[in-house]
């Protein structure tokens, strides 16, 4: 943001602005893998604690759905 107008004061500089400068803010804690130790970057991943591609390994482990099939019974009397 420029201004053309000579007699403005110059913008102070970016250290001197309230809050700037101060103190560093903390570096974010490093999240890895739980399976493989890769450093986790997804917010999801980070949650999870499981990469992407360890998500997916874990899927595939898991049990197979049993195939649907239609449960044979009475009618209810009196329908």
């Amino acid at each position: 943001m420029t201004t053309d107008d000579p007699t403005a004061p110059p913008a102070p500089p970016p250290a001197a602005l309230p809050g700037l400068g101060e103190e560093p803010l903390p570096a974010r804690r490093r999240v890895t893998c739980r399976m493989c130790g890769r450093p986790l970057r997804g917010r999801e991943a980070r949650l999870w604690g499981l990469g992407d591609e360890c998500r997916a390994k874990l899927a595939v482990r898991g049990a197979p759905k049993p195939p649907p099939h239609d449960v044979e019974q009475d009618t209810l009397p009196g329908i």
